[in-house]
């Protein structure tokens, strides 16, 4: 049997993401009663980490553990990729003493060639065109609170950065319409918008993309790597700011994420993120259980 690797959603097909997203919610279930699912005992995980993280390396670890297994966090400065060696060894090398590989890096073909390397699953813990990690946790999220996604409609507010391009991924998969809300020049990749235009909608303010929205997410304007463009991206967003006005336009039962850390005052407000119908908290959770969830799909 070949070795599965998760570097986008459309790594999965539909049937896998479903049966992935109900798995998360019961191994959410068993920690929540305490009962014991040490699935993946002995198993390793080796967590290569280019960007800076907090809830990445937190659920990834601390779901290891709880599920009998452990991992080892990997920094440029603590392992030989910091002087040079090729991506391409490194996997090579990796692949023959852990379980499995997980990689948060900046552009998506490095992790694309430690996958083609590796003997052992390759996680994509985010890269500069996708995060489909993050959209497992979205769409558990989204299950518990209102059921079946399919045939809702979906605003996404800001930036065409690789949580767009994952929200794209995850509406071919599952059967939503998103409408994507960006100024000009900020676009997700054309290529993945053509492919999916039956179910994706690009405008050009937020008043535009709310109307019948069942989910409403965004991000920050500038993601890691694009600092040095945060003064010009504060000019350009300027009306994108997801605030109780704008929340107002969408469905009366909409729900709004974040997949943190947000910057309030900027893309979102306070009283937004903060309010009832925020599930945030509960998503960054969830990136524990669906993360777990995804690990023993792969390893198992």
């Amino acid at each position: 049997m070949s070795t599965r690797h998760f570097l986008s959603l459309l790594d999965l097909n539909r049937q896998e993401l479903r049966d992935i997203i109900g798995r998360a919610i019961e191994l959410k279930s068993f920690q929540v009663q305490g009962t014991s699912h040490e699935l993946l005992k002995n198993k390793v995980l080796a967590m290569i980490f280019e960007k800076s993280s907090t809830r990445t390396r937190v659920s990834f670890e601390a779901g290891m553990e709880q599920m009998g297994g452990s991992a080892i966090f990997l920094s440029p400065q603590d392992t030989q990729l910091g002087r040079g060696e090729p991506v391409e060894d490194t996997a090579r090398v990796l692949s023959r003493m852990v379980d499995a590989i997980m990689v948060r890096t900046f552009e998506h073909e490095k992790i694309q060639r430690i996958a083609d390397f590796s003997t052992v699953p390759v996680i994509n813990a985010l890269t500069d065109d996708y995060h489909p990690c993050q959209l497992l946790a979205d769409m558990q999220t989204y299950q518990e609170h209102r059921g079946d996604i399919q045939g809702k409609t979906v605003a996404w507010i800001g930036d065409g950065n690789n949580m767009c391009h994952s929200y794209i991924n995850a509406a071919r998969l599952l059967d939503f319409e998103l409408v994507v809300a960006c100024p000009e020049g900020y676009e997700p990749m054309p290529s993945l918008v053509e492919s999916n235009k039956d179910r994706v909608k690009i405008v050009r303010t937020p008043e535009q993309a709310l109307p019948g929205a069942s989910l409403v997410s965004t991000d920050v304007w500038a993601s890691m790597g694009q600092e040095d463009e945060r003064l010009r991206r504060m000019k350009d967003f300027e009306g994108f700011e997801v605030s109780l006005e704008l929340m107002s336009i969408a469905s009366e039962d909409a729900l709004f994420m974040h997949c943190l850390p947000a910057h309030r005052g900027e893309e979102v407000s306070a009283n937004v993120i903060d309010a009832p119908d925020s599930v945030v908290w509960e998503q960054a959770e969830n990136r524990l259980h669906a993360q777990k969830a995804l690990l023993e799909f792969l390893m198992c």
